[in-house]
């Protein structure tokens, strides 16, 4: 069918982007809505699929919707989501069928947020031509990606670089708190609640001393501990940031800085992302114009390579 477009769409902890383009991958336009915390999975779920549907519908009236790339919190499969036990229900949700069902005729691709942002930045953005790389988002929840050969790393199970199930310390074992707990937007916005009583995260990062910046102080000692491992295990050339907290990159750099220049032997760069706030929709955007360029069959709903996990 002639003149097509494709559309990419990114579920995160506390909004939902989607965006439609050309079959080049030009952006043509994007839209947004905030994830309702009394929603259940699936009308979130449901939200978002409807929010591209529309936005297509309007400023692509008649053009057929030929390939979809659909990020999310979590490792995508067809029939469920692993990992992503922060929302209700999310891990039960049959991600890839829901969306074909909703795109009939297009090619679905899946990925993990965290690589699908990674993919962007590596393909054009603040990881170019770095090797080896991390990329770190700082959002509601925690995770990383690793580059290494301009590649995404996935894993065996699609599960490299899910940090947030680190052990915070030795011994803790099945009884660990898991480091997305203490280290994460989320985390945050309940300390602010509980020392300024309003999850106000900008406020807590910004507090100039008391009870807020100390515990800002022990969110940025924690992080930059395990940025430390990482970087001693993969040796990057450079750290590249980006997510919803890094709107207090002043706040939060200087500290890690520091953290990685007394720690490491080889201290990498430490940098914003090219595209700190969207780069999981950039890099599911990224992946339906490739499937749609590489002649991917229809109909049927695929995991990319930097989201596949072992066959089931």
């Amino acid at each position: 069918m002639e003149n097509p477009v494709v559309l990419g769409l990114d579920f995160g902890g506390s909004k939902i982007a989607a965006a439609v383009a050309g079959p080049g991958g030009a952006r043509i336009a994007g839209d947004e809505l905030a994830v309702r915390g009394a929603d259940d999975a699936a009308t979130t779920l449901r939200r978002g699929i409807e929010l591209a549907q529309a936005l297509a519908a309007t400023i692509t009236p008649g053009r057929h919707i030929a390939a979809v790339g659909a990020a999310t919190f979590g490792i995508p499969h067809v029939d469920r989501v692993e990992l992503a036990p922060n929302v209700p229900g999310w891990e039960q949700l049959a991600f890839g069928a829901e969306l074909a069902a909703a795109f009939p005729g297009a090619t679905i691709v899946t990925a993990t947020d965290v690589k699908a942002a990674a993919q962007c930045e590596l393909a054009g953005g603040a990881l170019a031509g770095c090797d080896p790389g991390l990329y770190v988002n700082l959002g509601t929840g925690l995770a990383v990606a690793l580059t290494v050969g301009g590649r995404v790393v996935a894993g065996r199970h699609g599960a490299a670089g899910e940090i947030g199930y680190s052990l915070r310390r030795p011994g803790d074992g099945e009884l660990a708190q898991r480091l997305e707990e203490v280290v994460s937007g989320q985390a945050l916005a309940a300390t602010s609640l509980r020392l300024l009583g309003r999850p106000d995260v900008p406020a807590l990062l910004a507090a100039a001393d008391g009870p807020a910046a100390a515990a800002r102080e022990a969110f940025l000692d924690e992080l930059g501990f395990h940025l430390v491992n990482l970087a001693l295990a993969l040796d990057p050339e450079r750290i590249v940031v980006g997510g919803g907290l890094v709107r207090s990159w002043p706040q939060l750099a200087p500290r890690l800085r520091a953290t990685l220049d007394a720690a490491l032997p080889y201290p990498p760069e430490l940098i914003l992302a090219a595209h700190p706030f969207d780069a999981p929709l950039l890099g599911a955007l990224a992946l339906a114009t490739a499937a749609l360029e590489s002649d991917q069959p229809a109909h049927q709903p695929v995991l990319d390579v930097i989201s596949e996990g072992a066959p089931t």
